[in-house]
């Protein structure tokens, strides 16, 4: 499980665009996004690189913890 303290999430729509971006590399990977306390859990074969990448393509700034 990887945790990431993530920037700008305000709303359903943010959590479903990074979550989608996560699940568009690994399909089987589960987030949990936690919009009180701007973390997002993943649980993925991909890199910590990887769901950064996505999350920050989305527009927002991620960062591991």
């Amino acid at each position: 499980m990887q945790v990431f303290n993530v920037q700008g999430m305000t709303c359903g729509h943010c959590v479903k665009a990074v979550t989608q971006a996560v699940q568009a590399l690994d399909a089987q990977a589960k987030v949990d996004v936690d919009l009180a306390g701007k973390t997002v859990n993943v649980q993925s074969t991909l890199t910590a690189e990887q769901v950064l990448a996505a999350i920050r393509e989305e527009g927002y700034q991620a960062e591991l913890t």
